[in-house]
């Protein structure tokens, strides 16, 4: 089942459009949410819970450096407008 979904995935970035960050986190998200909830059924939540862990670790990660990469962006424009303006 994991593999039919990464082969989806895959088709899906090769389409004219690749997909953003956000898309492809909600995907990822949507595919180990699906696989958790079916190893719970099965009562086989053992390797599943690492992986819902490191998910996790991963898309606080992006967050965060997404975050990080727009208010360095904000830094840069500030910064500039101030040499523009010649305000100190």
């Amino acid at each position: 089942m994991f593999i039919a979904a990464l082969s989806t995935i895959a088709k899906l970035c090769k389409e004219t459009k690749c997909p953003s960050t956000d898309e492809w986190i909600k995907k990822m998200w949507f595919v180990y949410t699906m696989e958790y909830y079916l190893a719970m059924r099965k009562n086989e939540i053992g390797p599943f819970a690492a992986t819902w862990m490191e998910l996790e670790g991963i898309m606080l990660s992006e967050i965060s450096q997404r975050k990080k990469a727009d208010l360095n962006k904000v830094k840069v424009v500030s910064h500039h407008c101030t040499l523009v303006r010649g305000v100190t």
